[in-house]
């Protein structure tokens, strides 16, 4: 009897990990298959059209027509929405995972973190809506921005819509200190504030790296939100009131004109790619800081 539930225990482990087995496998193909298919169709606009890789890259020309796709002005405008999006949103999450984790008492904890959580949860065609309906004319009418969308509008849409990542992973950062490092701090005569600054902080700088990372990886790929209230326009920014566009932004707004075949289409998926290839290295990075961190 001993021996038939060995063995029945024995085939159904065989069994689940086989399954387990090909679960892996299948999200590893479905991985390849989507990097092959964008590689495959991204670099068109360079062995099929023979447009330089270079003058893609760093050409503010966009004029399909004209034969110039240049995609400086798109690249750019994702860099410094996202830098905008980070230096906001980026200080203001750690401070409340801060106060979330050291400060808050343990009621205001449990009222916020489900507060945090509702926030991930909201589509971002309601984020863009409440920027669109509030923060663009409040934009308007308080600067030289003579229609309200621009760098500023998306950079705050973008920093409100990564708080809650950073803050729930800088509280987690601190949270998985050793207890000892606070108290040895305190024990030595350090107020809080003191061993929050100087001690804690350092030591949860990897965790917060990672933080900001991936709400670095958040914001980059936002399309909806942003197109909303960036301006759509091809050109540079010239200043934080000035309306803008993004590679999300491009390709959502270009894709259902693009004929299949057309040099439209096939800078559309470099434009893709080369989103796929930042998202990628900042994969890279946050797994970089985890090590770090271990």
């Amino acid at each position: 009897m001993i021996a038939v539930q060995a063995r029945r225990s024995h085939r159904a482990e065989r069994i689940a990990v086989f399954g387990l087995r090909v679960a892996a496998g299948f999200v590893i193909l479905a991985m390849l298959a989507l990097l092959g298919y964008l590689a495959f169709e991204g670099t068109k606009t360079f062995y099929v059209d023979k447009f330089p890789l270079w003058q893609f890259l760093f050409s503010p020309d966009f004029a399909i027509d004209s034969g110039k796709p240049g995609a400086a002005v798109f690249i750019a405008g994702t860099l410094a929405v996202t830098l905008c999006a980070i230096l906001i949103g980026g200080p203001f999450g750690i401070a409340v995972g801060v106060f979330l984790a050291e400060i808050a008492p343990l009621r205001m904890t449990q009222i916020l973190k489900p507060a945090i959580e509702v926030m991930v949860g909201i589509p971002s065609v309601v984020y863009g809506w409440l920027g669109l309906t509030l923060l663009v004319p409040i934009i308007r009418t308080h600067t030289s921005s003579p229609s309200g969308f621009g760098l500023a509008a998306a950079g705050i849409v973008l920093a409100i819509m990564i708080l809650p990542t950073v803050i729930t992973l800088s509280e987690d950062a601190f949270r998985s200190l050793p207890g000892a490092l606070k108290e040895g701090s305190l024990a030595l005569g350090a107020t809080r504030w003191q061993t929050i600054t100087r001690v804690l902080l350092p030591s949860a700088s990897s965790g917060l790296a990672v933080a900001l990372i991936l709400g670095i990886a958040r914001a980059i790929g936002e399309t909806l939100a942003i197109q909303m209230v960036i301006g759509n326009s091809a050109q540079f920014a010239n200043g934080l009131f000035a309306p803008t566009a993004a590679l999300t932004t491009e390709i959502v707004t270009d894709m259902p004109g693009a004929t299949e075949g057309s040099l439209l289409e096939h800078v559309l998926f470099s434009m893709a790619f080369l989103l796929l290839l930042i998202a990628m290295v900042l994969i890279v990075l946050v797994r970089f800081a985890l090590r770090k961190r271990s």
